[in-house]
């Protein structure tokens, strides 16, 4: 591993564990367009990348997501009644999604599917309208059920699921600072079960890279998550010091660029 990378590796896992306390998103979904950047580097294959990517930016979840939630903790911020609700679902979705799914999906649509919700879910922090006042977090099934959802959706694209919990909870009238905690939370177990289903998933896969596990890249995990975890308190600290509406904007933002790199990936995929 060339100093460059392992530089880059730690920048990477500065700016991910930052926003993973910052934004409760664990951090994955932010590092998977550059790692694809960085994979030509230690000769990946290209039909590999975005799928080892994923796996790698949400296996780092796995430590980042322990530091944030840590933090959020602290700060008396995590609704544990709602995140023991989404957790069953989150698992078994995460196990189907990582375990089942995730290596049958051409990588060009699995690029695809990523902008696709990532630019969903930003335009619904940035001009959903307001939930009604009565309005509030679905029982015990209909939450449930959503953690399934989130669970495999977040395995298909690498991500601690707060780009969907976090409008989620949002809209059932649970306060912003809130649901970015408790996603903090729920981004363990989302990393948990599909990390267990890459690996899985990953076995019959020759790569020739040294390091692999799965679909799973080890060195640039551990070069990410040596920094990501000493940042995701500082981003945790900072989540309850800002406004309500600066954070809202500061997730749909960064939202909205992954979303566009990662469409301009899939249309070149598409046209290849």
């Amino acid at each position: 591993m060339s100093f460059f990378y392992l530089g880059s590796l730690m920048l990477l896992g500065a700016f991910g564990g930052f926003a993973a306390g910052l934004l409760g998103i664990g951090g994955g979904m932010i590092l998977v367009p550059f790692m694809i950047m960085l994979f030509p580097l230690v000769g990946l294959p290209q039909d590999l990348m975005v799928h080892t990517a994923i796996a790698t930016s949400m296996s780092t979840i796995l430590f980042t997501s322990i530091s944030s939630m840590r933090a959020h903790h602290r700060k008396g911020a995590i609704r544990w009644d709602i995140v023991a609700m989404l957790v069953p679902g989150i698992i078994v979705g995460g196990l189907l999604s990582g375990g089942a799914v995730f290596s049958f999906i051409d990588p060009a649509w699995l690029a695809l599917v990523f902008s696709g919700f990532v630019a969903y879910s930003g335009a619904r922090m940035m001009w959903g309208k307001p939930p009604a006042a009565e309005r509030s977090m679905p029982g015990k099934v209909g939450t449930s059920a959503m953690g399934v959802v989130i669970g495999f959706v977040s395995g298909l694209v690498g991500a601690g699921g707060g780009f969907l919990s976090v409008p989620f909870m949002v809209r059932g009238n649970v306060p912003i600072h809130n649901a970015v905690a408790s996603s903090a939370a729920l981004g363990f177990f989302i990393a948990l079960a599909n990390s267990v289903g890459y690996v899985v998933s990953g076995q019959s896969i020759d790569t020739g890279v040294p390091g692999m596990f799965g679909y799973i890249h080890v060195p640039t995990l551990l070069g990410i998550v040596v920094v990501s975890m000493l940042m995701a308190p500082v981003g945790a600290k900072c989540a309850h010091s800002l406004p309500v509406a600066t954070l809202k904007r500061v997730f749909a933002f960064l939202l909205f660029a992954l979303a566009l790199y990662m469409l301009f990936r899939a249309v070149n995929a598409f046209g290849a």
